[in-house]
């Protein structure tokens, strides 16, 4: 199963740009069948809801869409990397974690979702939201496979 992240705005050169990268690079497919992840950025100057829509529209029929919203559900790891085993046992083609702009996502798009998770009540920057899920897909993975990466 592809999983995609889809953000708006685009990360520059950075720590968290190489973080993020770092866990792309893991996920080209994993032996637990999820990958490869794909990043796609959404401008958030011009009209970032349409733009958003616009981007989610384009994906796979089928794919199941994630909205990622600090009012969503809380899971664990291990709960995520169930719901992400169960989704490409039933043949689900792609899972896209979607990751709103300064001012969150529109209701439209939370209301199209499929899910939405919450990464905890705390705000997160952006920036970090992306490298946690990247992070968070990369360990569900991991679990899935049987790596030693997560322990609990």
């Amino acid at each position: 199963m592809r999983l995609k992240i889809i953000a708006v705005g685009r990360l520059k050169a950075g720590p968290e740009f190489e973080l993020v990268e770092t866990y792309r690079k893991r996920l080209r497919p994993s032996p637990a069948g999820l990958g490869p992840l794909e990043i796609a950025e959404i401008d958030g100057r011009k009209a970032p809801d349409r733009a958003l829509g616009i981007a989610i529209s384009t994906l796979s029929k089928g794919a199941y869409k994630v909205a990622l919203d600090e009012a969503g559900k809380g899971l664990t790891t291990k709960a995520l990397a169930e719901l992400l085993a169960q989704w490409r046992d039933r043949g689900v083609p792609e899972a896209a974690f979607i990751i709103g702009g300064a001012d969150g996502l529109a209701d439209e798009t939370r209301k199209a979702a499929d899910m939405v998770l919450s990464l905890g009540k705390l705000t997160w920057p952006h920036r970090l939201a992306r490298a946690m899920i990247a992070e968070q897909l990369y360990r569900a993975a991991s679990l899935l496979a049987g790596h030693p990466y997560h322990r609990e």
